[in-house]
C-alpha cells in the first residue's frame, strides 16, 4: 500500500484574530487579542451536504478533510480491526485538495462536491494510481487517463483520496484476491464484506471517504452495500459510462457510487451519469437523466407507491430465514408509510434466471480487449494471469473454467444464443408485470443470508442476475439487523431509467426509519488517534474459602476481551470454574465464557464478544461468578466494571 507522510494532520483546530468584545452589552472597550476557534467538525459519518457546509462556513478546509480521512485509515485499515479496505493512497490528494480550497477562495465552490474526498474501486482507470482489478498480475498496471467517471468526478471538484480492494478481477461477491488478500465487513471483522466492490463499500461504512464509486456486473455493489449498512444503485444500463473501467462483462458491466445517505448517492449520480462518445452504450443516456437527482428526492414518496413482492426470491431454506424475517418487517413497515405492498407471482422466474448470466462469455474476451489498450500491461489475457499462478487459489477453478469459453466452438456458440434469448424473454416478462400490475418496484432481498466467514464461500441465491440480465435499474437499501446486528437489505427494481423513483422510495424509507447505524470497528478517532483499550474489573471477591480477581482489557475495535483470572487459597482440586455471564434484571443470566475450568486456578486467555455482550460489557451488565465444590450453584457473584482508558 502506498502511505503518505501527512503534515500536521492531527491539528485541525484553526486560528483567527480580531476585535472582541469583553463585555459587549456594556458598550465597554475591546482589546484585540488572538482567539482559538471551536475545532473543526469530525466527518465520523459526516454526510456531503454537512461536509460542504462546513467548508462554506470556514470551519474546515478540503485539506482538512483529506487530513482526517488519512488518519481514519491510519488507525482502521491495516491497525485495530485491519480493515483492509485500501489499495492505494493518492499521494496527490492533499495537493488537490489545497488547489480546490484556493479555488473555492478565488472563485467560489464548482458544486456539492467541491473539495469533497471519495475513493474509487480499483478498477476504474487512474492516472495518478495503478489500476489492478484486483490482481497481483497487474499491480504496476498504470494507465495514462482517468477512466470517464473519475473525469467526472474531478472536474466537480471532488478529491479522489485513493483507490478499495474488490474481489479479484470482480469475479466474485466476498472481496478476496491476490494482490490484497481479505477485505474485513467494518459490522463484523470475522466476515466478508460483499463483494465485488467491497472494498469501497468498507471504506465508505468506517468514514474513509465521503463516498465511494463501485462496479456491479452482478451484484458487486448492491451486495456489499447490503453487509454495510449503505445505499448502493446499479443504474440502467446505458446511464453511466464505463469507458476506463476493467470489465468483468461489457454487456452486464455498470459502474456507479454507494453512499451512506440517498442523498449522498444524488449527488455522486448527479456528477456522474450522462452521454459519453467512448461507451456507444450511453449514446441516449442524456434524454433519461433528470437536471437534478438530488433536487428531485422526495420525502413523502411512500405515499401512494405500489410495490410488488417477489416471494419465490426470499429462500426457503432455515439459513435464510433470519433475513426473510428482517425483510419482511420492513415490509410491513411500508405500508405504514403509505405504500401499498402486494406479493406476486412470476412461475416462469427461476427457469429465465437460471444460466442468464453472460459473464462467462465475455469475460476473458473483454479483458483481453481491455488490456491491449493499455501497452504497459505485464500481462495480456486471463491465459497468462493463470499461466504465471498469479491468482487467488479460492478464485482459481473458476477462472480456469470461464478461460477455457471458446466462442468459434458451436457449442458455445449456441448456449450463449440461448443466454441471449433468455435475457430477452426475462426483460419482456418483469417490465409486463411492472406495467400490468402498475408497480412502482418489485421488491425482495438483496441476498438471502448473512455474510459469509472470512476464507469461506458466500452461500444463498444473490438475488443479483434479475437486474443484471434484464438491464433494469436496482437499488440496495438498508433493511434491518439480524440478531447478531449484521446489516441486511431490501433491493428495489424498477423500469428502464426509473433511477429518480427509486431513489425516491429509498429517500422515503431513510427519512421515515433512520436506518444508517455505524460500524462498532470504526468509532471516532480520540486525539487523532483510534480509542485506546478500557480496563475493567470483576470486583474483587474474598470469601472464607477463596479470593478471586479478574482484570480485563477491551479493544472496542475488535471486541477483543483479554483477561486474566486468579483464584487463590483454594485447591486445584475444590475449583469447578469461574465465569462470564450476564445479569438479567439482577438476576443471574446465561454463562458466555469460562475464565477458569475445572482445577484451574490461573488463565490468561480472550474472547471476541458478540453484538449483544459488547452493549452488555459497556452497560455495566455483565458478571463472573465462582463455583466450587462446597458452593456449586455458586459464590459471589462480581460485577464488571470499567476502571479507566489506559494511554498509549
Amino acid at each position: 500500500m502506498k502511505t503518505l507522510r501527512v503534515t500536521n494532520a492531527f491539528s485541525l483546530t484553526r486560528r483567527t484574530s480580531g476585535s472582541l468584545c469583553a463585555i459587549a452589552c456594556l458598550g465597554l472597550a475591546a482589546n484585540t487579542q488572538a482567539v482559538k476557534a471551536s475545532p473543526a467538525p469530525s466527518v465520523y459519518e459526516a454526510s456531503i451536504s454537512e461536509l460542504q457546509a462546513a467548508m462554506s462556513a470556514g470551519t474546515i478546509s478540503s485539506h482538512e478533510l483529506v487530513e482526517q480521512y488519512l488518519a481514519r485509515i491510519n488507525a482502521y485499515d491495516q491497525q485495530g480491526p485491519a480493515l483492509n479496505a485500501m489499495v492505494s493512497l493518492n499521494p496527490n490528494a492533499l495537493l488537490d485538495a489545497e488547489r480546490l480550497d484556493e479555488e473555492r477562495r478565488t472563485k467560489g465552490p464548482r458544486g456539492p462536491l467541491h473539495g469533497i474526498p471519495i475513493v474509487v474501486k480499483d478498477n476504474y482507470d487512474t492516472a495518478d494510481m495503478p489500476t489492478s482489478g484486483g490482481t497481483l498480475a497487474l499491480a504496476n498496471l498504470r494507465p495514462t487517463a482517468d477512466a470517464y467517471q473519475v473525469q467526472r468526478l474531478r472536474a466537480a471538484g471532488a478529491v479522489i483520496i485513493g483507490k478499495t480492494t474488490m474481489h479479484e478481477l470482480a469475479a466474485g461477491v466476498t472481496t478476496v484476491s491476490s494482490l490484497t488478500g481479505y477485505t474485513r465487513n467494518a459490522y463484523d471483522p470475522t466476515r466478508a464484506p460483499g463483494g465485488s466492490s467491497g472494498g469501497t463499500a468498507v471504506a465508505v461504512a468506517a468514514s474513509f471517504a465521503a463516498a465511494g464509486m463501485g462496479s456491479d456486473t452482478c451484484g458487486s455493489i448492491r451486495i456489499p452495500a447490503a453487509y454495510q449498512n449503505l445505499v448502493g444503485l446499479r443504474t440502467t444500463r446505458g446511464l453511466a459510462s464505463r469507458s476506463g473501467v476493467m470489465p468483468l462483462s461489457s454487456t452486464q458491466d455498470v459502474a456507479g457510487p454507494m453512499a451512506r445517505t440517498v442523498s449522498d448517492l444524488a449527488v455522486m449520480l448527479d456528477a456522474t451519469v450522462g452521454s459519453d462518445a467512448s461507451d456507444p452504450s450511453t449514446a441516449d443516456a442524456n434524454r433519461h437523466i433528470p437536471p437534478s437527482y438530488l433536487k428531485a428526492l422526495k420525502a413523502d414518496s411512500l405515499k401512494g407507491a405500489r410495490i410488488g413482492v417477489i416471494r419465490g426470491l426470499f429462500g426457503n431454506a432455515p439459513e435464510d430465514m433470519e433475513v426473510a424475517q428482517v425483510i419482511d418487517k420492513a415490509l410491513d413497515q411500508l405500508k405504514t408509510e403509505g405504500a401499498t405492498v402486494v406479493e406476486i407471482s412470476i412461475p416462469e422466474l427461476d427457469e429465465l434466471l437460471r444460466d442468464s448470466s453472460i459473464i462467462p462469455y465475455e469475460f476473458k474476451y473483454d479483458l483481453a480487449a481491455y488490456l491491449a489498450k493499455h501497452p504497459g500491461a505485464p500481462v495480456n489475457s486471463l491465459s497468462q494471469i493463470l499461466a504465471q499462478g498469479m491468482d487467488h487459489l479460492l478464485l482459481d477453478p473458476g477462472l480456469r473454467v470461464r478461460d477455457a469459453v471458446d466462442l468459434e466452438k458451436a457449442s458455445d456458440q449456441e448456449a450463449l444464443k440461448k443466454v441471449l434469448q433468455k435475457r430477452e424473454a426475462l426483460k419482456l416478462l418483469i417490465t409486463r408485470h411492472l406495467h400490468d400490475q402498475h408497480l412502482n418496484a418489485l421488491a425482495y432481498p438483496t441476498i438471502q443470508r448473512k455474510p459469509a466467514l472470512i476464507g469461506e464461500p458466500q452461500f444463498g441465491a444473490t438475488n443479483c442476475q434479475l437486474s443484471a440480465s434484464t438491464g433494469l435499474p436496482a437499488i440496495a437499501l438498508p433493511a434491518g439487523w439480524t440478531t447478531d446486528q449484521l446489516p441486511v437489505g431490501l433491493e428495489l427494481l424498477g423500469n428502464e431509467f426509473s433511477e429518480s423513483e427509486l431513489l425516491n422510495l429509498a429517500y422515503g424509507w431513510e427519512r421515515s426509519t433512520q436506518p444508517r447505524h455505524p460500524p462498532f470497528t470504526t468509532p471516532p478517532l480520540e486525539a487523532g488517534k483510534a480509542p485506546a483499550l478500557m480496563k475493567f474489573q470483576a470486583t474483587p471477591l474474598t470469601t472464607r474459602i477463596a479470593s478471586v480477581e479478574v482484570n480485563f482489557d477491551y479493544d472496542r475495535l475488535t471486541g477483543k476481551l483479554a483477561y486474566t483470572a486468579h483464584a487463590r487459597n483454594i485447591p486445584r482440586d475444590q475449583v469447578i470454574g469461574v465465569t462470564l455471564a450476564r445479569s438479567l434484571d439482577e438476576r443471574p443470566g446465561p454463562i458466555i465464557w469460562n475464565l477458569l475450568k475445572p482445577h484451574m486456578t490461573y488463565a490468561s486467555d480472550s474472547l471476541i464478544l458478540k453484538a449483544r455482550d459488547r452493549e452488555e460489557l459497556l452497560a455495566g451488565r455483565l458478571r463472573v461468578q465462582l463455583y466450587t465444590l462446597d458452593s456449586p450453584l455458586g459464590v459471589g457473584a462480581m460485577a464488571v466494571r470499567e476502571l479507566q482508558i489506559s494511554q498509549k
